[in-house]
Parts: C-alpha cells; structure tokens; sequence
C-alpha cells in the first residue's frame, strides 16, 4: 500500500474509533454497561488499527491487533507507548469478551467509567502520535 493511502485510512479508522467512544459515553448514560464496554474496547481497538496500517500491518483477529501493538509500538518502539498501554488494551480486551459473551457477568457503572477514561486516554495519545508523524 501507498504512504497516503495509509494516513488517509488511518484518519478514517481514528474518526471511527471517536464514534465509538460517543457510543460508549451514550450507552454509559443509559445505564447499558456490558453495552459500553464493548463499545470502549472497539474504540481502543480501531485507533491500534489505524497505527498498525501506517507499519502495513492488518492484523485479522483482536488478539493479532494486541500482539503487533505490543511488538511494533512497544518492544520495538521509541518509547512513546508503553507496557502499561498495552495492559490497559489488554485488560479492556478480557471485560469486552466477559460483557459479550459470559450471561452472568455483572458490569458496573464504575467498570464503564474506567473503561470509556481508558479508552479516551488510548484513543488521544494514539491521534496525537499520527499527529506528530505528519
């Protein structure tokens, strides 16, 4: 793929990943918290995605997304980001499986709250990373 076309799909992917983190603040106020930790972790997960188009990578499943972030951006990165972003990907990974798959699992307004603050910290340094590429 070409350089632009990669900062323009990344410029999309980061547009989308914003909607999400509305949807997620909308659902938060609706009381719907399995809801809104889907839509979090969805956020974190396109903003990764659109990082990982600008090293030509297209991970196929969630756990792929996780593991390129963790090699690229982190043990072969610049230091911008983190063990503890990757913890905080990681972690939202284990509750949006847990809100969408597991009947019994009991979300809280807490839970939703941390996890739409986690996905509004990943999704700004992520913009703000692209950002500085340009």
């Amino acid at each position: 793929m070409d350089k632009d076309y990669n900062y323009t799909l990344a410029e999309v992917r980061l547009c989308r990943a914003k909607e999400l983190l509305d949807d997620a603040k909308n659902l938060l106020d609706k009381q719907s918290y399995k809801s809104a930790n889907n839509r979090a972790f969805y956020a974190m997960e396109k903003a990764v995605r659109a990082l990982l188009v600008l090293e030509d990578t297209e991970p196929q499943t969630h756990n792929g997304v996780l593991k390129q972030f963790n090699y690229l951006f982190i043990f072969k990165g610049t230091g911008f980001f983190t063990q503890n972003d990757y913890q905080i990907l990681a972690k939202s990974e284990q509750i949006r499986n847990a809100s969408d798959y597991d009947d019994f699992y009991l979300a809280s307004k807490e839970e939703s709250t941390q996890q739409i603050e986690n996905a509004t910290y990943i999704v700004g340094k992520i913009e703000k990373y692209i950002s500085g590429l340009q």
